[in-house]
């Protein structure tokens, strides 16, 4: 099957309501990082698409031992920050394939589990961890030597990491797999590399009861924040004790969550009410829903805290914090799926899956600018800390993906990237 075909497959998947089970589910997501909403009310005729789809995934049994690579000379003598790409299908196992952001010169792939997903790197740079969906455990990549240390086992299908602003702990989120595998989240310690007592999520993962939409930390250190989606809730975890208090009801299928600079309102994105809901950290407490487009998912917020970007399933809503509304949603952006900003707050880059294309769209006027042509399924993107280049993740299921650098100076890609099969994901580490 090619990858038009395939992409088709994953476009209907995710145009209809999802498949029951985790294996199907998990497969799924470890071909694409789809849209969790679409898994929500459980079977339909998506499950027969999805079958067919999972195919093209590792076999989720077991992890491969890990071998000692050395990453791009930039990060070795400390020249320039390194991307890391997390490829989902590379055989015989899921890879973490550095890229030099000096020279745009992929290093040697680092093997890091069965279906590696989620990336997050600690505020030193020192250690990117990786979450694999093939598996349940996260692996610690030391950034210094590109090398994968011992998998750390935590729970059922861990798709979503954080870190504290400290570099203390790591949070995994995880899907579950049954009734003794809950949905829940599990504290790691960076300094040992060891996961913690798991926080349950609203009880047993089944398929009438919950799942873990977003998890986000507030900027002082002292929250985590989940979206429980089937409960329709966001739940506060104390950092220090991991104790859940009083969920904060929101909308229907809240699945997005992004927190103010200043740490004092957690937006949460209501996919199946089309609202975002603000909540005040101080009181813990839902203020009025703020309506957006139809299906909204990610929210971005800008470093000075005054707008926040809703991504829907068709538009880009800016919301003003200040007053909690939303003004209309900019035109010329097709498709929307990831989001960043440059450091400075000024350009938020927006992906458009399907199209090929990403779209510069400017905070000061909210308007959108010239769309930038790259690779047809553009799923992660993210932005060197200087702000000089974006880097775009190019899927592809089969074949080999790329990732594309944009100038940020004027928009222009750069020649793309073979950065392995399936590459779904990326950090950039200064």
């Amino acid at each position: 099957m090619d990858d038009e075909s395939l992409h088709e497959l994953f476009a209907r998947a995710i145009a209809t309501e999802p498949p029951a089970g985790p294996m199907a589910r998990n497969a799924l997501r470890a071909g694409l990082r789809l849209r969790r909403r679409r898994r929500i009310e459980g079977a339909t005729a998506g499950a027969a698409v999805v079958a067919a789809i999972a195919v093209t995934v590792p076999a989720l049994s077991g992890l491969l031992g890990t071998g000692g690579h050395q990453p791009p000379a930039a990060r070795k003598h400390g020249h320039g920050s390194v991307v890391y790409v997390a490829n989902v299908n590379q055989q015989p196992a899921g890879t973490l394939t550095p890229i030099s952001a000096a020279t745009n010169k992929p290093g040697k792939p680092i093997k890091v589990g069965q279906a590696p997903d989620a990336l997050a790197a600690t505020p030193n740079g020192k250690t990117v961890y990786v979450a694999d969906l093939g598996s349940n455990k996260v692996t610690p990549v030391a950034t210094a030597t590109g090398k994968a240390e011992k998998p750390i086992r935590v729970c059922a299908a861990p798709d979503m990491l954080a870190i504290t602003p400290d570099g203390k702990t790591v949070y995994v989120a995880c899907q579950g797999g049954n009734s003794r595998q809950p949905a829940s989240v599990v504290p790691i310690s960076a300094a040992t590399n060891t996961g913690g007592k798991p926080v349950v999520i609203g009880g047993h993962a089944t398929r009438r009861n919950t799942a873990v939409g977003a998890i986000a930390i507030a900027p002082d250190g002292k929250t985590l924040y989940v979206a429980a989606t089937l409960k329709g809730t966001v739940i506060p975890i104390d950092i220090a004790t991991n104790r859940p208090a009083k969920p904060i009801k929101v909308g229907r299928f809240p699945d997005g969550l992004a927190i103010t600079p200043d740490g004092k309102t957690i937006y949460v994105a209501n996919d199946g009410s089309g609202t975002v809901t603000p909540i005040s950290a101080a009181t813990e407490t839902a203020g009025t829903p703020i309506r957006v487009g139809a299906q909204p998912g990610d929210i971005a917020i800008t470093p000075d805290g005054k707008t926040a970007y809703v991504q829907g399933w068709t538009t880009v809503t800016p919301v003003n914090t200040a007053t909690n509304t939303a003004g209309s949603p900019i035109s010329g952006v097709r498709s929307p799926w990831a989001m960043a900003f440059t450091p400075s707050g000024k350009t938020l880059y927006v992906t458009g899956y399907g199209v090929g294309e990403v779209t510069p769209i400017s905070t000061a006027t909210n308007t959108a600018g010239k769309p930038i042509h790259v690779g047809r399924y553009p799923v992660a993107i993210a932005v060197t800390p200087d702000g000089r280049t974006a880097y775009v993740v190019n899927f592809v299921a089969t074949g080999n993906g790329t990732v594309t650098p944009i100038t940020t100076a004027t928009n222009t890609p750069g020649k793309p990237i073979k950065a392995g099969t399936g590459p779904r994901n990326l950090v950039i580490v200064p």
